[in-house]
């Protein structure tokens, strides 16, 4: 998840449910034994990185106090938060620093960010610390199920997906994270009125998140095709480098039909 944040490794973790296409399960068992059922397809690579002393320190004193632990029920996030707010989830967060300036900049939103990346996890609790954020709390599981168990349907105010792991080669393209069904659940996910935010700077995968969420019927596109890039959005190093060497970043904004309250 090369210190660069949400850019190549730093990529969103999620796990799919596809299962991964293989021979008779049972081809190579003893006689007499259970067959073993096929391994999801993981759209994430768990890499341990190395943590910095700091890192580990946030892990130890700050997680009680910011980290949600994973649960199987609908998260009361007004409990979690000590108010009522609108709540934003980010998916795949990598080493937090555009998340804690996003929290930063929005006082009044709620936000949880996502990620199974353990350095990662730690750097965005040392900058929730650093900067007294109230409204930022993390989820460290697989952002799948913690959408399905702990997220209510027609709960979220946005959803920020910010540089997901491309997965390059056409053989690896399944395992990209915006897929119809994921997308779905996203908008099952969405209050009406609220909103669906992707970013990449990998053109084919821009045109596939375009695609993918101009055909999901309950979400509306903001712009003709690619939108311009929210002013909530930082623009990070890494990108404004990228930009000045004429790489391209596309964002793409979709709404939830329907009408807040």
């Amino acid at each position: 998840m090369l210190p660069r944040d949400m850019f190549p490794p730093n990529r969103p973790h999620l796990t799919m449910t596809d299962p991964e296409p293989a021979a008779d399960p049972a081809a190579d068992a003893a006689p007499g034994a259970a067959a073993r059922p096929p391994r999801p397809i993981r759209s994430y690579v768990l890499r341990t990185g190395r943590m910095g002393s700091g890192q580990r320190r946030a892990l130890t004193d700050l997680a009680p106090r910011f980290v949600l632990p994973y649960q199987p029920a609908v998260l009361g996030t007004a409990a979690a938060f000590g108010r009522a707010a609108p709540v934003v989830l980010e998916i795949g967060f990598g080493m937090g620093d555009a998340t804690a300036q996003i929290a930063t900049a929005l006082p009044g939103t709620d936000f949880i960010g996502v990620e199974v990346h353990e350095p990662g996890v730690g750097a965005l609790l040392q900058r929730i610390d650093e900067g007294a954020l109230a409204n930022l709390r993390i989820v460290q599981h697989d952002a799948v199920e913690v959408l399905e168990n702990m997220v209510a349907p027609d709960t979220l105010a946005g959803v920020h997906v910010f540089f997901p792991d491309p997965w390059h080669k056409t053989k690896h393209n399944k395992r990209r994270l915006i897929q119809p069904e994921f997308v779905r659940l996203l908008a099952s996910r969405l209050a009406p009125g609220a909103y669906l935010h992707c970013a990449t700077d990998w053109q084919p995968y821009a045109e596939q998140m375009l695609a993918v969420l101009s055909a999901e019927p309950t979400l509306h596109n903001t712009a003709q095709a690619y939108a311009p890039k929210p002013d909530y959005r930082p623009l990070t190093k890494f990108e404004d480098r990228g930009l000045k060497l004429g790489h391209g970043v596309w964002d793409v904004v979709f709404v939830k039909r329907g009408s807040i309250g």
